[in-house]
This record gives structure tokens, sequence and C-alpha cells, in this order.
């Protein structure tokens, strides 16, 4: 642009000028995003036995997964098969997002146990939220470490009887109660009624579910539904018939004493909350 005094100077655009801011808050915001990403990751922590094995490129032999999603299945697995002395603890998944904050494996809300006399036999304990995004993260991780030649996988998962849906007022008055959902390769007959339409799987236990379906692993998910928000020692019991096809490989405490109970029913509750807590 030419001025009065016949000097010649840069015109700027004001529309070139935000089209650079914008390009440098899109780089900002992708920056943002690949930080967010990063520390949303799942990622699985085992003890140094099992880590030095994944890292040889072996993969953790595994026969039967149980996986207790929610407080009532977490719950009932340290009272009535954790509470035997006969498993060990192997390793946690680290697991933040927006109600999860947990750092610490004593914070973690996913754990892991192995069996003492069977090592091929694996329980998780899932007692914190985990999102939707980080779901499938989950899944593949832990079938990734995992030996899948013969596995058979039971998850229990627990769930509020407002959400099932039904015609049947008197079926819903009955909670606590059981239903199943399984895949196409899983042979055995289930325990209890399935899962009827139009009610579906939610959250992690549907995420496992699909998964097994699309690899052929034989599974099967039991969802108990309850009118009480918090465990409880009724909606616990309800999960027991859902352990018997397991046989041998698991043994299920006939008559856990009170303060087994007690601790363990407070456990749950604070990893729930995301707090330290004294898991079996």
């Amino acid at each position: 642009m030419a001025t009065f005094f016949g000097e010649v100077l840069s015109v700027y655009s004001r529309a070139v000028e935000e089209e650079e801011d914008e390009e440098d808050e899109n780089e900002e915001d992708k920056q943002i995003r690949r930080e967010l990403e990063e520390k949303r990751e799942v990622r699985l922590l085992w003890n140094p036995d099992l880590t030095a094995s994944l890292k040889s490129g072996d993969k953790l032999p595994c026969s039967d997964l149980i996986i207790a999603v929610g407080l009532n299945a977490a719950s009932f697995m340290s009272v009535y098969v954790l509470s035997s002395a006969k498993w060990d603890r192997v390793g946690h998944a680290s697991v933040w997002n927006e109600r999860s904050r947990a750092i610490s494996s004593e914070d973690s809300p996913c754990i892991f146990y192995r069996h003492k006399d069977n090592p091929s036999v694996l329980i998780c304990l899932v007692t914190g939220y985990i999102a939707e995004d980080q779901q499938f993260q989950w899944t593949e991780k832990v079938f990734d470490s995992l030996q899948q030649r013969q596995l058979s996988v039971t998850v229990l998962s627990d769930s509020f009887v407002a959400e099932y849906k039904t015609a049947d007022y008197v079926c819903r008055g009955s909670a606590p109660f059981l239903r199943s959902l399984h895949t196409s390769g899983f042979s055995d007959q289930p325990v209890c009624h399935s899962l009827e339409q139009p009610n579906i799987l939610t959250g992690l236990p549907a995420a496992v579910l699909n998964h097994c379906q699309v690899h052929r692993i034989a599974a099967v998910v039991y969802q108990c539904y309850s009118d009480v928000i918090g465990p409880d020692s009724i909606s616990m019991e309800t999960f027991k018939p859902a352990l018997t096809k397991l046989g041998r490989s698991i043994q299920l405490v006939s008559s856990p004493n009170t303060d087994i109970l007690r601790k363990a029913l407070v456990a749950v509750l604070l990893l729930s909350c995301g707090g330290s807590n004294g898991l079996i």
C-alpha cells in the first residue's frame, strides 16, 4: 500500500492473522489432546516374574478367567473365594479418567489374582469406573497378555433393578436375581435365565463379551439385578450358582465369618471411592 509520501508499506490481513491464531490454537489443542490421551491410556502392571515372562514373548497361561465388575460382584469374590488364602495378587491396571484418579497399586480400580496351586486360573476385580473410551483398551490389553487356547471366561456383574426392562412387575420385585448372556462358543448350560430383550449389557461386561465373540472365546456374563445400591450379603450370594460350573478351579468358602465379610465390604467401598484399601 502506498502512503501519502510514496512510501510502500506491507499490509496484513486480519483474516490471515486470525487463521494463524487458529493454527496456533489448533496445534495447542492437539498437544493437549495428545497429553490427555496419553494420560487416559490403560496400563497393565504385573508382578516382576510375570512382566519378565511377557517381555520374553510368552503369554500368561490361563484356562479360566473370572472378571468381577461392580461392588457386589467384587465383594462376592473377595468374601467367598479370595478369603481362602490360596490366591496371590499378581498385578493391577492403572486407569485415569474423569471419575478415577488412581495412581498407585493400592488405589487401582482393577486388581488381578492368581491361584497358588493352579496358576492358570486368574481372577480380576474391577471396583472402579472404566470410561467408555478405555473399555476397548482394557479388554485388548488383558486378553493380549493371556494364552487364549481353551480359555474360558466368566464375568460377574451387578446392576440396579430399575434398569431391568420387563412388563412383569413380580419379576422385578423378586430382586436380587441373575440373568445371563454368552458367546456362541460357550457350550455349557447357563445357571439362570438368559437376559431378555430389550435388555442389553453395557460397559466393561459388554466389551469383554463382544471381544470374546469376535475371537471365538467361550464366555458368559452373569448379571445380578439388585434393589440395593451398595454391596449387600443377599445380592452377593446370588452369584454362588455362577461359579459351580468351574468345579475344582474355584472353591467357595461355605460360611465366611462376619469379620471377613465386614472387611471385604469396607475395602470394596474404599476402592470404589478411589481410596487405599486392605483388600484380601
